[in-house]
């Protein structure tokens, strides 16, 4: 099957999942259901490619497993983070904007439509691994993405680990978190997120093709500068006192000692 038929059908398959979810979200009144799907449709929509592409065997079986394991994690996370919350504030904020009697349609364009899309942009070069490369082996390509994955997944979930714990103590109430992974980037969870996604691009570039790369690219554009770094970064600055300071010393993304 030809690799632009496959992306195509993949979709339909994540689509179809979305108008799933936005259903559940009109029934539950809660848009921000969508966020901890995320991690989880990348597992559904890599599994598909699995099963569609013609790749290296070993390859599609190490890249399913470790898209597996960021997507359930991830996804886990994101569940138990929200859970009990109710709708996130930045939903509430758009179902004010938008009018509770024309929110519960306008949601699927504004949101699910949306995250689906991009989820599908994205998930390219899990099909150019998946597709490409039926007979080239494992290779030294395939042992940097692996790498690189390792290195994101440990200050992705150090970090959501660590910011966590410090949440939970009331008497970090108002305060920066500059310890641990946070001493040495102010976004290690965000730059673990890119770092698995480059992971992915490498893998794929193992198997022989290079174009998909524009999803790792596309992914780090928008934890960088659409829904993630610079988002959080103008809310912290106006309300956490002493994070001007914490900016002055440590690297915005890439892991590096603080500046003295």
């Amino acid at each position: 099957m030809p690799f632009i038929q496959i992306y195509f059908q993949a979709l339909i398959v994540i689509l179809i999942l979305m108008t799933l979810l936005w259903l559940v979200s009109v029934v539950l009144k809660n848009a921000s259901i969508v966020d901890p799907f995320w991690g989880l449709g990348f597992v559904i929509v890599s599994g598909f490619y699995f099963m569609t592409g013609d790749g290296f065997e070993s390859r599609k079986i190490i890249l399913l497993t470790l898209v597996t394991i960021w997507g359930l994690r991830l996804s886990v996370w994101l569940a138990w983070r929200n859970f009990g919350k109710g709708e996130d504030f930045r939903y509430r904020q758009f179902r004010k904007n938008f009018g509770e009697k024309r929110y519960w349609w306008v949601s699927y364009f504004q949101v699910f439509l949306l995250q689906g899309i991009l989820m599908w942009l994205v998930s390219v070069p899990l099909l150019g691994a998946h597709y490409y490369g039926g007979t080239q082996a494992l290779n030294i390509l395939d042992i940097a993405g692996i790498l690189f994955w390792v290195t994101g997944f440990v200050f992705e979930t150090g970090g959501d680990y660590q910011l966590a714990r410090f949440k939970a103590d009331p008497s970090n109430k108002g305060k920066v978190l500059d310890k641990g992974l946070w001493r040495f980037t102010r976004h290690p969870n965000y730059f673990g997120d890119s770092s698995v996604w480059w992971g992915y691009g490498l893998i794929c570039l193992a198997a022989g093709s290079w174009l998909p790369l524009i999803g790792s690219l596309l992914m780090t554009i928008l934890i960088i500068r659409v829904s993630g770094v610079a988002m959080l970064e103008r809310t912290l600055k106006k309300e956490k006192p002493g994070y001007e300071e914490y900016v002055r010393r440590t690297s915005a993304f890439i892991p590096w000692l603080p500046r003295k």
